[in-house]
């Protein structure tokens, strides 16, 4: 009966099965449809549109919950007990769903949580296009992720391709081309299904994780700042203080030297008054000084008798003098 009920869905859009099998297995092995990836992919969502009701039905059947986004042309499928942001949770106990899901790598996780941030911050600053996306370089990209997660993108080209040829296949990202992915000026368009794969809790969670280290790193340069204003104080207060002790060594030489020099006064004034006290010996010198002068006057006075005595004895010259 559901066959027969789908065939005639079918006969109504003017499709065949095998167009209604194409799209279904299109939708379940890569789990997005986007209408501006490719021109197959545009004619497969345009068959959604047309098919929408009855691929839901089908799928419904299977626990799948379909996101359909008309504004950015895109279809995107959940496994069972998927949490979708924006979509009310599924209370329902599904059993086997794991078979639905495909488990990404730490890598994979890691650069779709930075595209994330990337493009809630180009959302911010309204740097958004007509179809929803954004352009992110990938030297932010690095850069971005070094800062949030404190990790890198692989080195090696093969590894990076892959990594990015996974978040292409998932329609979260448009690459022009993939030998330019060692370039940090290439760019790549995210697509605003991202918002699909990241709520909003989880992106501020990271933020915050993101904000606190920072505050950390901000409080261990204040310490470093901190210790080295205090070496500089100590320094200061080393140099005021060696400069003290070299006043104070400067003031006890001075002290010491106007000592010296009040001692030498004091040991010449006693000189001195010795000098004037030694009036005595000084008039006995010139007494003595005087009786030699007396006795030289005298013998002057005895050599001068003598000659006039001389004189008068002297016997009368023959020839009249």
């Amino acid at each position: 009966m559901m066959l027969q009920s789908i065939e005639k869905e079918l006969e109504k859009e003017g499709l065949s099965q095998r167009e209604f099998s194409e799209l279904l297995v299109r939708l379940l092995d890569y789990g997005v449809v986007c209408r501006d990836e490719s021109q197959i992919e545009q004619q497969l969502y345009d068959r959604y549109l047309r098919l929408e009701e009855l691929v839901a039905d089908y799928l419904t059947l299977l626990g799948i919950r379909i996101q359909h986004d008309r504004r950015f042309q895109f279809v995107r499928l959940y496994p069972p007990g998927a949490q979708v942001p924006g979509m009310v949770d599924d209370e329902t106990p599904q059993h086997g769903a794991q078979a639905f899901r495909t488990r990404l790598s730490q890598n994979e996780v890691a650069l779709i949580l930075v595209i994330r941030a990337q493009y809630d911050k180009a959302l911010r600053e309204g740097m958004v296009d007509e179809q929803g996306c954004v352009m992110v370089s990938l030297e932010a990209l690095s850069i971005a992720m070094k800062n949030l997660l404190k990790r890198t993108l692989p080195e090696n080209l093969t590894e990076r391709k892959a990594l990015f040829r996974r978040l292409k296949q998932l329609r979260l990202v448009q690459i022009s081309n993939e030998d330019n992915l060692t370039d940090g000026d290439m760019w790549l368009r995210v697509r605003p299904m991202i918002m699909s794969y990241v709520s909003d809790q989880v992106l501020s969670e990271l933020m915050e994780s993101e904000e606190e280290a920072g505050a950390a790193v901000s409080s261990g340069d204040d310490a470093d700042a901190s210790a080295d204003e205090a070496s500089a104080e100590n320094a200061a207060d080393g140099q005021e203080k060696d400069a003290e002790e070299d006043s104070d060594d400067s003031e006890v030489s001075d002290e010491a030297d106007l000592n010296g020099e009040e001692a030498d006064a004091e040991i010449a004034a006693p000189a001195e008054t010795e000098d004037e006290e030694s009036t005595p010996a000084d008039e006995l010198a010139d007494e003595e000084s005087d009786d030699a002068v007396a006795e030289q006057d005298a013998d002057t006075e005895s050599e001068e008798q003598a000659a006039e005595t001389a004189v008068k004895n002297k016997p009368a010259s023959l020839f009249g003098e």
